[in-house]
Protein backbone atom coordinates (compact mmCIF):
# COMPACT_ATOMS: atom_id res chain seq x y z
CA UNK A 1 0.00 0.00 0.00
CA UNK A 2 1.30 3.41 -0.97
CA UNK A 3 2.25 5.71 1.90
CA UNK A 4 0.37 9.06 1.93
CA UNK A 5 2.42 12.03 0.79
CA UNK A 6 4.00 14.34 3.33
CA UNK A 7 1.67 17.12 2.21
CA UNK A 8 -1.35 14.84 2.83
CA UNK A 9 -0.04 14.06 6.31
CA UNK A 10 0.46 17.77 7.00
CA UNK A 11 -3.01 18.53 5.68
CA UNK A 12 -4.55 15.85 7.91
CA UNK A 13 -2.77 17.31 10.94
CA UNK A 14 -4.01 20.84 10.15
CA UNK A 15 -7.58 19.63 9.68
CA UNK A 16 -7.47 17.63 12.91
CA UNK A 17 -6.13 20.66 14.80
CA UNK A 18 -8.88 22.86 13.36
CA UNK A 19 -11.73 20.49 14.25
CA UNK A 20 -10.74 19.69 17.82
CA UNK A 21 -13.01 22.45 19.07
CA UNK A 22 -15.50 22.00 16.17
CA UNK A 23 -14.83 25.56 15.01
CA UNK A 24 -12.59 26.96 12.31
CA UNK A 25 -11.29 30.49 11.97
CA UNK A 26 -10.53 32.13 8.63
CA UNK A 27 -6.82 31.81 9.45
CA UNK A 28 -7.13 28.05 10.05
CA UNK A 29 -9.16 27.65 6.85
CA UNK A 30 -6.54 29.55 4.85
CA UNK A 31 -3.72 27.44 6.32
CA UNK A 32 -5.56 24.28 5.26
CA UNK A 33 -6.13 25.55 1.72
CA UNK A 34 -2.54 26.80 1.44
CA UNK A 35 -1.23 23.43 2.59
CA UNK A 36 -3.39 21.61 0.05
CA UNK A 37 -2.10 23.77 -2.80
CA UNK A 38 1.47 24.20 -1.53
CA UNK A 39 3.08 21.65 -3.84
CA UNK A 40 0.85 22.61 -6.82
CA UNK A 41 -0.59 19.09 -6.84
CA UNK A 42 -3.57 17.72 -4.95
CA UNK A 43 -3.16 13.95 -4.71
CA UNK A 44 -6.01 11.54 -4.02
CA UNK A 45 -5.37 11.47 -0.25
CA UNK A 46 -5.57 15.26 -0.13
CA UNK A 47 -8.74 15.23 -2.26
CA UNK A 48 -10.36 12.81 0.16
CA UNK A 49 -9.33 14.87 3.19
CA UNK A 50 -10.58 18.11 1.62
CA UNK A 51 -13.85 16.45 0.62
CA UNK A 52 -14.48 15.23 4.17
CA UNK A 53 -13.49 18.63 5.56
CA UNK A 54 -15.87 20.46 3.19
CA UNK A 55 -18.64 18.02 4.07
CA UNK A 56 -18.17 18.76 7.79
CA UNK A 57 -18.38 22.48 7.04
CA UNK A 58 -21.49 22.01 4.88
CA UNK A 59 -23.41 19.90 7.36
CA UNK A 60 -22.54 22.10 10.33
CA UNK A 61 -20.28 19.65 12.14
CA UNK A 62 -17.61 22.35 12.01
CA UNK A 63 -18.71 25.95 12.50
CA UNK A 64 -16.91 28.81 10.76
CA UNK A 65 -16.18 31.57 13.22
CA UNK A 66 -14.61 35.02 12.96
CA UNK A 67 -10.93 35.20 13.73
Amino acid sequence: MKKPSESASNLKELINDAIRDMEITPEEYNKIMDCAHDDSHIDKEEKALLSQFQQMLSNGTIKRVKG
